[in-house]
C-alpha cells in the first residue's frame, strides 16, 4: 500500500470534532511506538526495526497510536495496536484497524489473526472470532508473538478476509 503523504489520509469525526491522520510508519517512528506500547504495558521487545506493514496515527504531528501486521504465508498477524490514553474514544483505534484490514486485503491475505489479553470484546465487535491455538496455521507458531511474547492465556482471534 502506498500513501503519498500523511496529511492526505486524515480522518475526521464531525460529531466529536476529532481530527488525526493515519500514516505509513517509518523507522524514525520506532522509539515513539515503543514508548506508547510500554506505557500500556504491551510487548515491545520484538518490534521490527523497519516497521514494514505498520501504520501510525498522528495528531498535529504527534504520535498517538500504532498498529502493525506481520505476514505469514497468506495470513497476517495483527500486533501492536495501541492508542495514547489521552486520545481514546476518538475512533483512532478503529481508523488504524480499518487501514490495516484494507492493506491486508490489497496484499491478498486470507485471514488476520491476533493475540490479546485485554481487547477480546473490542475485536469481537470488529468481526474477529475466538479460536483455539490448535486452529492457528503452523506458520504463525514461528512468530515471536505466538511462540514466546504473548502468554498461553492470551486469546487467539481471527477475521476471515
Amino acid at each position: 500500500m502506498v500513501m503519498q503523504k500523511c496529511s492526505e489520509r486524515e480522518f475526521k469525526d464531525y460529531k466529536m470534532q476529532n481530527q488525526f491522520a493515519i500514516c505509513i510508519a517509518e523507522p524514525k517512528n520506532r522509539n515513539g511506538i515503543i514508548s506508547l506500547l510500554q506505557e500500556e504495558k504491551l510487548p515491545a521487545d520484538d518490534l521490527s526495526v523497519d516497521l514494514l506493514n505498520f501504520f501510525v496515527a498522528k495528531d498535529n504531528g504527534n504520535l498517538i497510536g500504532s498498529i502493525g501486521l506481520e505476514i505469514y504465508d497468506h495470513n497476517g498477524l495483527l500486533r501492536s495496536l495501541v492508542v495514547k490514553a489521552s486520545h481514546r474514544k476518538m475512533k483512532v483505534a478503529t481508523a488504524l484497524v480499518n487501514e490495516l484490514e484494507v492493506s491486508a486485503r490489497k496484499m491478498g491475505l486470507k485471514n488476520i489473526y491476533l493475540l490479546t489479553e485485554t481487547a477480546e470484546g473490542y475485536f469481537t465487535k470488529k468481526g474477529y472470532v475466538t479460536i483455539t491455538r490448535r486452529e492457528a496455521p503452523t506458520s504463525l507458531e514461528h512468530s515471536t508473538q505466538f511462540s514466546h511474547v504473548c502468554p498461553s492465556s492470551a486469546t487467539l482471534m481471527v477475521k476471515r478476509l
